[in-house]
């Protein structure tokens, strides 16, 4: 397995940069997702690393060593693509063994399929290898195309999103088995998804990509609980973290943040963090945003003391949890989610009483 390294890695299509600057560090053995909406640059950063694409600027390395001027076919990597890439005349044992039989790393008919049954057996498709690509449901050309990938032994696997086009159950049952196999193998994999439970659950490190550019690079808790922006912190997170326009008012260490509510304003003393209070001071900031996650909001559907008045937006049920959303009125980021047990009774256009956990 080896250590990945990109140095300022640009690429461009015309007029488009589709990355700008990409620096990463991936350690050998590490699992690292790369994270971020459609068309962020995940995958021109995954085929960059495979030889597909050059890169106009920057260096890649493998181990210490420069390989952009290294093709694909000798790199060594095993890269599972978002749209399958299986070769439609072969059967799914044929696919799988491509690699294997290719003249680079010739491998022996008996090892072969010692391997191809084995990832058949983690992919759960024992009774798919007779068959022909054309005959196989989307889930299952994604399977195969894992498959294809883990009978290798390659410096690093790369996969493009390979869950996407599993069903729920597959997909959480095969979120588990990958963080699994990559630890028995002892490999280095990048991985690119825009799920964020897939990219909390098996990511070592996440590296949060928009617009051809890095964002922020941590662990999943060191970027979950301390975003560097706004736009970190509202795409991890399910549902959404709140983000409540503030006018900040106070001095020394006793500041205090006040929010308009339906023509009313809510004041909440900020709880104490040299961090913070330093660069409000600092910036002289009269206005900020302040950022609550959904579950540290608070309801009640009774008048209640320390709780203001909303109004329900809407009362949405995801699976073992349930979200109410609230309108705050005529203000900007006017709605406020919050999680809630399944089963209430939950009527939009009611009355709902809120307390914000400011300590959170």
């Amino acid at each position: 397995m080896a250590r990945i390294q990109l140095e300022n890695i640009k690429k461009a299509f015309g007029k488009v940069q589709a990355l700008d600057g990409i620096t990463l560090d991936v350690k050998d053995k590490e699992f690292f997702v790369l994270f971020g909406p459609a068309g962020a640059g995940k995958t021109t950063i995954l085929n960059c690393i495979a030889g597909i694409m050059m890169p106009e600027e920057g260096v890649v390395k493998f181990d210490g060593e420069i390989m952009n001027l290294v093709d694909s076919a000798h790199r060594n990597v095993a890269m599972v693509f978002e749209n399958y890439a299986l070769y439609p005349q072969m059967t799914v044992y044929d696919n799988m063994a491509s690699a294997l039989r290719s003249k680079l790393y010739k491998t022996d008919e008996a090892e072969i399929k010692k391997k191809i049954q084995w990832a058949a057996k983690i992919m759960k498709m024992e009774n798919l290898l007779e068959r022909l690509p054309s005959q196989l449901s989307n889930g299952q050309k994604q399977r195969v195309a894992m498959g294809r990938a883990l009978v290798r032994n390659p410096n690093v696997f790369l996969m493009d999103e390979p869950l996407a086009h599993l069903d729920a159950k597959l997909r959480n049952s095969m979120r588990t088995e990958l963080k699994e196999m990559q630890a028995n193998l002892g490999s280095t994999c990048i991985y690119v998804t825009h799920d964020f439970m897939e990219a909390m659950a098996l990511g070592d490190h996440i590296a949060i990509i928009k617009e051809g550019k890095i964002v922020q690079i941590g662990t999943g808790d060191e970027i979950y609980y301390m975003p560097c922006n706004e736009f970190t912190a509202q795409l991890m997170g399910d549902p959404e973290i709140n983000i409540i326009d503030a006018e900040i008012s106070g001095s020394g260490n006793a500041l205090a943040a006040s929010f308009g509510i339906n023509g009313s304003t809510v004041t909440y003393e900020l709880p104490m963090d040299s961090g913070v209070y330093a660069k409000i001071r600092d910036r002289q900031l009269k206005r900020a945003d302040i950022g609550i996650r959904p579950q540290h909001v608070k309801y009640s559907f009774e008048p209640a003391e320390g709780y203001f008045k909303a109004t329900v937006y809407s009362y949405e049920s995801i699976g073992n949890k349930s979200v109410i959303v609230s309108d705050l009125g005529d203000v900007r980021h006017s709605q406020l989610r919050m999680i809630a047990p399944n089963g209430l009774r939950v009527e939009p256009d009611s009355d709902i009483y809120i307390r914000l956990e400011i300590d959170h």
